[in-house]
């Protein structure tokens, strides 16, 4: 499953209502058969700007991230129902990138750069291509010039 990370913003609620959104909001997550990695609350501040959701004028919110993996029909669900709930003001999914599995070490790093595996390789690939500053165009017209130059 890929990972995603949904960044919410709640509208101003006391903890306990804070509380039963979040539940509300993993439940949905849970039911749709998402794991949820992590939740990192950002904390209750002010918006950069006034935004309004539901017909309500929202100055401040709480700031929420959920980092999880799901499918991706899923996440399009989510957002369909999320938009519909009164206590989120706005709501963004994020597709995480995987982290490549390249180790680097120090004796490969402190290698001439004419010795790396990664330049050999690039020399490689320069050698297969046709190189644009000598390739000479051919006109295929039989003649040892282009008639239609001036």
């Amino acid at each position: 499953m890929p990972a995603y990370e949904l960044s919410l913003m709640l509208r101003a609620m006391p903890k306990p209502e804070l509380k039963t959104t979040l539940t509300r909001i993993s439940h949905a997550i849970f039911n749709r058969g998402g794991i949820i990695k992590n939740i990192e609350n950002l904390g209750f501040r002010k918006m950069p700007y006034k935004t309004s959701a539901h017909g309500l004028v929202h100055r401040e919110a709480n700031y929420i991230i959920f980092k999880i993996d799901t499918g991706t029909q899923t996440v399009a669900d989510l957002k369909e129902e999320y938009s519909r709930d009164v206590d989120i003001i706005r709501q963004r999914v994020f597709r995480v990138q995987e982290d490549s599995d390249h180790a680097c070490t120090l004796e490969t790093e402190m290698l001439p750069p004419a010795y790396r595996e990664e330049v050999q390789k690039m020399i490689e690939v320069g050698k297969t291509q046709v190189n644009r500053f000598t390739y000479k165009f051919k006109y295929n017209s039989g003649l040892d010039y282009y008639p239609f130059q001036k």
